[in-house]
């Protein structure tokens, strides 16, 4: 599918992660993918868990500061959850955030749902398209997870977000960039609530967080409140905790748990 593919070599990676850059349309050139394949022997169709980061961020961020890949490998360690295989894609690297939509001229929605899971099935042989994909983020990437999660719920059994834009109104307290390069022409496509009402059925299992002196606390609470509202099924927690990634990196664990039980 993709003209180049480079995959860093067995002998120079650690921690059981390896690094895919693919060249794309969707992106109008390269993107990376950082990929944690749990060590283990004769697995095949591991589920798939996509991991957004937020802005400023790129695929190094959620290993090399948060520790997701040893995090994950202690929990299959000691059963807590099923062997699973994390890819960590780049947003795409577009100003100080790509918001994970169309815009520009460039796709950074299709390089997330079509290429990333594509580069991954084509690299990693514990992975297939027979894999269960399931799809998080934070921040940004929560906002991400959540909009792509729902749009395209065929592809995902399950969706998790931490501390998450939930319109992309709420850009503007991030990044430089003007609000106006982010908005999509439907406008149901700004907001992740606008996505869920207008179709409410059939979504994957939904769960967030936000922590209680997180910036984007009440906007979480109010997504919160509007699934309620409409009695739609969902899982939201409030944790101690500011938008950082001391924060992200022990709640992730709940985020592996919950895609664990699907």
């Amino acid at each position: 599918m993709f003209r180049t593919t480079e995959l860093s070599d067995p002998c120079f990676e650690n921690g059981n992660l390896r690094f895919i850059t693919v060249k794309t349309p969707n992106l109008k050139g390269r993107g990376d993918i950082c990929v944690f394949v749990p060590p283990l022997d004769t697995i095949e169709n591991l589920p798939l868990v996509i991991l957004l980061h937020g802005v400023y961020g790129s695929a190094w961020v959620w290993s090399q500061k948060a520790g997701v890949h040893l995090s994950a490998w202690q929990m299959m360690e000691n059963g807590d959850i099923p062997p699973m295989v994390i890819a960590m894609p780049s947003d795409g690297l577009w100003g100080d955030g790509s918001g994970y939509v169309p815009h520009g001229g460039f796709n950074f929605e299709k390089w997330i749902i079509e290429d990333v899971p594509q580069a991954v099935v084509e690299n990693i042989p514990s992975v297939s398209e027979n894999s269960s994909l399931f799809i998080s983020g934070l921040s940004m990437g929560g906002f991400g997870a959540l909009r792509l999660g729902i749009k395209y719920r065929e592809k995902f059994k399950a969706i998790s977000a931490h501390s998450s834009i939930t319109d992309l109104e709420q850009m503007p307290l991030f990044v430089e960039e003007p609000l106006e390069g982010y908005l999509q022409g439907d406008v149901m496509e700004n907001s992740v609530w606008s996505m869920i009402r207008n179709n409410p059925d059939n979504l994957p299992k939904l769960r967030f967080d936000c922590g209680t002196e997180d910036l984007l606390i009440e906007y979480n609470r109010k997504l919160h409140q509007q699934l309620q509202d409409y009695h739609i099924d969902h899982t939201y927690e409030e944790f101690p905790g500011e938008h950082e990634w001391k924060y992200w990196g022990e709640h992730i664990k709940d985020t592996l748990k919950f895609f664990g039980d699907q």
